[in-house]
């Protein structure tokens, strides 16, 4: 099965992506020459990481009736000073107080059971060519 996924250019540094009924923005911010009017491509790849976590651990936690009432996810995100890439990504499961016990290591679990994850353990194959318009 393939999927099409479109990306436009809406001017300035802007860039689209049109899928699945949805327009995804990005922009790149001021001091790179754009309006700093939507997050970066890169921060929407960062953002996905910890979206698909949320939602896996959010899923644990609604199967077992369990409160979401102050659960957040915070993404703690090491870059290398040198080549500026991304070396480490630490993912924080902030449980309510109230959260049992026996399924703290349960909510972990969950969390790695993120597909965006998933792939960058497996990544694709990414293959880029030219098609001339006619």
């Amino acid at each position: 099965m393939i999927e099409t996924m479109e990306i436009v250019f809406p001017g300035g540094k802007k860039v689209s992506a049109l899928y699945k009924n949805y327009v995804i923005h990005t922009d790149k911010p001021r001091e790179l020459g754009g309006d700093g009017s939507a997050p970066t491509s890169f921060d929407l790849f960062l953002a996905s990481i910890g979206l698909c976590s949320g939602g896996f651990v959010l899923a644990f936690c609604e199967e077992r009736g369990l409160s979401t009432k102050g659960l957040k996810l915070v993404l703690n995100i090491e870059k290398d000073p040198v080549s500026k890439m991304v070396g480490k990504i630490e993912i924080q499961i902030q449980l309510p107080p109230d959260f049992p016990e026996k399924y703290k290591e349960a909510a972990i679990k969950a969390a790695e059971q993120c597909t965006v994850k998933k792939h960058l353990l497996k990544p694709p194959v990414i293959n880029v060519h030219l098609q001339q318009i006619i």
